[in-house]
């Protein structure tokens, strides 16, 4: 186990030492996971956004039939700007068992792992196969996901389980809040400050927007759904990037605030958004217009992200259940693509090292003994579908 290990967090150290922040092309990255694949004999397929930037990986190991597990994780990183690193955030650091990088526990880790274990897939007399699927831009919303649920439905097998290697400390997770990644857009009108009657302020109206979010976020809050697992029974909003303006002393023109809404298992978040039109068409815009006719307010819906509903996770269940003598499952509220692999009708659990209170943050880190325990999981998988 350590010279695997070892090599293991050779492969973690090239995977951090790529920036690959969502949006960003992915030609780095995606080139070293398919040389790796390339050098162990296997062809990787790949699918790609519109533009050709980003690309999704599928690999096959074993026999090109039905059944089999997917083995999911995404290529892309938050972003470390504004973050105070004490080391370089792109340069895998190891100090006292601890593995400190962006993107080291989400989700490079359980990449390195899978990775670290093709050489045993290979090896092994796998009857059923192991499909390795890697995503671009999860953490913006999926965008990859269309594009490699497409590529997988050509194929001529389908896979039987998927298990999305998100860090959950190794705890069966089935079931998930789904969300819609937003941005709201306000033209105003600019004039000089000292009659801000003749322009129509963008940013103050971004900041009624704002306050009739959290109005339904505290009346989401206040009706949580009865016997529900999760921490937060309720749909939740943030606010993460607010811009506008151009001086203090002129009415901004242009506003735009970035924000999301994590909502509830088969709930629709449509009819949350057509309230906030609705707020914003009555009771906004037409105060707004009597001062500019071109006043506007727009909210774009950037990735509806769907939520992983427990009611299809069974099979997969029963399969991690049977390799970890894990007894239990549970939900979370943070997102993954497994609803996407839930929604086309893929038996999924999120299942992976690690703990994702250390992602997104200045020294994110996994553990060394987090990664081994990843590839003992990787191990138990080769020798359950070699028999």
């Amino acid at each position: 186990m350590s010279e695997r290990l070892e090599h293991t967090i050779e492969i973690l150290e090239r995977l951090v030492s790529f920036k690959s922040i969502s949006h960003r092309p992915t030609h780095g990255i995606v080139g070293y996971i398919t040389d790796y694949m390339a050098s162990h004999g296997l062809n990787a397929s790949l699918s790609y956004d519109d533009a050709g930037e980003r690309a999704n990986v599928f690999v096959t190991i074993g026999p090109e039939i039905d059944g089999g597990v997917v083995l999911n994780g995404h290529t892309d990183v938050v972003p470390v700007e504004g973050q105070d690193w004490q080391t370089d955030p792109f340069k895998l650091v190891r100090q006292d068992g601890r593995l400190y990088g962006r993107g080291s526990v989400d989700m490079k880790g359980f990449l390195a792992c899978v990775m670290g274990a093709v050489p045993d897939f290979k090896k092994a007399d796998l009857k059923r196969p192991v499909h390795i699927a890697f995503s671009y831009d999860e953490e913006t919303g999926g965008h990859g996901m269309p594009g490699l649920l497409e590529d997988m439905a050509g194929k001529s097998f389908r896979p039987g389980v998927v298990i999305v290697g998100e860090p959950t400390m190794m705890k069966i997770i089935s079931g998930h809040k789904g969300g819609y990644e937003l941005r709201t857009e306000i033209t105003g009108l600019e004039a000089h400050s000292c009659n801000p009657n003749n322009g129509v302020n963008a940013i103050s109206c971004a900041a009624s927007v704002i306050s009739k979010i959290d109005a339904m976020g505290r009346e989401f809050a206040a009706n949580p759904q009865a016997d529900s697992l999760y921490d937060l029974p309720y749909p939740t909003f943030n606010i993460g990037i607010i811009e506008g303006g151009s001086a203090r002393n002129a009415t901004a023109g242009s506003c735009a605030f970035d924000w999301e809404m994590r909502t509830m298992p088969g709930q629709d978040g449509k009819e949350t958004l057509a309230e906030l039109d609705r707020f914003a068409q009555q009771d906004l815009l037409p105060a707004m217009r009597k001062v500019h006719p071109g006043a506007d307010i727009k909210t774009i819906v950037e990735a509806p992200v769907p939520a992983l509903d427990d009611s299809n996770a069974g099979p997969a269940i029963e399969f991690v259940c049977e390799l970890t003598g894990e007894n239990s499952h549970g939900v979370v509220s943070f997102g993954t693509d497994g609803g996407y692999f839930s929604d086309a009708g893929f038996s999924t659990v999120v299942f992976g090292p690690g703990d994702i209170n250390r992602a997104h943050k200045p020294g994110e880190y996994i553990e060394e003994a987090e990664l081994a325990a990843g590839l003992d999981f990787m191990d138990k998988i080769a020798n359950r579908l070699s028999r």
